[in-house]
């Protein structure tokens, strides 16, 4: 099977973190960033993750993708949720905060979708677009921003870390753990005690990587 990607992509982080948490023997590629007409081809839009099964076909939707690794050896591993609501709220109003700082910083990550002047491009212009601001204002208001995530974090209370659970994850830490993950690019955040350790015990289980040494 073969796995395609955006490293920055909560979405494909969903993915990522079945194939590591099942130790499946997924390649995993990374699509240029502008590259849409190759994620139309496979699943006919605009989206990814999209996983290439072991017959040739494609499939889109990573909470689909998601479904399909889990249960791919017959031997599901995956809890059901039990906060999705919650976390569902907390990801929206976390959103307004976090897509600022994410986005712009993105590009200055070293990933491997931005590999050219254009993928830059075409991410800033939709991006700056859906935030309503350009990247350098989201940047210069990097402060703010962080301020208002940092007082979110102690919401997230009610999240069990996984040793509390015999190391089984859920689809609750599905929905979560990505954008977390993904806030590890921003230098300054305070994510707390609770909520760091869940970070690094669920990194842990299913080996995707962080960016903490990248963070800006």
């Amino acid at each position: 099977m073969k796995l395609f990607v955006f490293e920055h992509c909560p979405y494909c982080v969903r993915a990522s973190m079945l194939a590591g948490y099942k130790q499946l023997e997924i390649e995993i590629e990374v699509l240029a960033n502008d590259d849409v007409d190759s994620r139309i081809r496979m699943v006919g839009a605009n989206m990814v993750p999209i996983l290439q099964k072991d017959d040739g076909s494609f499939m889109g939707e990573s909470l689909d993708i998601v479904a399909y690794l889990d249960a791919w050896d017959n031997s599901p591993l995956l809890q059901p949720a039990r906060h999705e609501a919650a976390i569902l709220s907390w990801l929206k109003e976390a959103g307004g905060y976090s897509a600022p700082l994410l986005h712009p910083r993105n590009v200055r990550l070293g990933l491997k979708e931005y590999n050219s002047a254009a993928a830059i491009a075409w991410y800033t212009q939709n991006k700056s677009a859906a935030m309503g601001m350009s990247f350098e204002t989201a940047l210069a208001r990097s402060s703010e921003f962080i301020a208002g995530l940092n007082l979110m974090f102690s919401g997230l209370s009610f999240i069990s870390l996984p040793s509390e659970r015999a190391n089984r994850l859920s689809y609750d830490d599905i929905l979560l753990y990505p954008t977390l993950r993904n806030l590890t690019a921003v230098k300054g955040l305070e994510f707390g005690e609770h909520v760091r350790r869940y970070i690094d015990e669920v990194t842990a289980l299913t080996k995707v990587s962080l960016f903490d040494e990248k963070a800006l």
